[in-house]
């Protein structure tokens, strides 16, 4: 496995710090801080994907309604896909 030499004073002296409250080596102190944000920011990006996702089933089902039995005008159209306001894409 490759090392990682860290020229960063100050994150040196944070890391040391922490390893130092929390009762354990720097090595042990930034294995646990590295883990946490890896955990804190997969669950982030989780969230976000499923938050997107329900966006598009929403855009999809609200379409469908508008959709059903009557042919959309270029207006109705434009007012389903962009923002009225800033005229960018929902």
């Amino acid at each position: 496995m490759g090392q990682l030499n860290i020229k960063d004073a100050a994150l040196i002296a944070d890391a040391k710090e922490l390893a130092r409250l929390l009762g354990t080596s720097t090595t042990g102190a930034l294995r646990e801080a590295v883990r946490e944000r890896l955990e804190r920011t997969r669950r982030e990006r989780g969230d976000d994907v499923a938050r997107k996702a329900r966006e598009i089933l929403d855009f999809a089902a609200a379409f469908r309604r508008r959709r059903e039995g009557a042919i959309m005008s270029n207006e109705e159209l434009d007012a389903l896909l962009y923002d009225q306001g800033s005229g960018l894409p929902r």
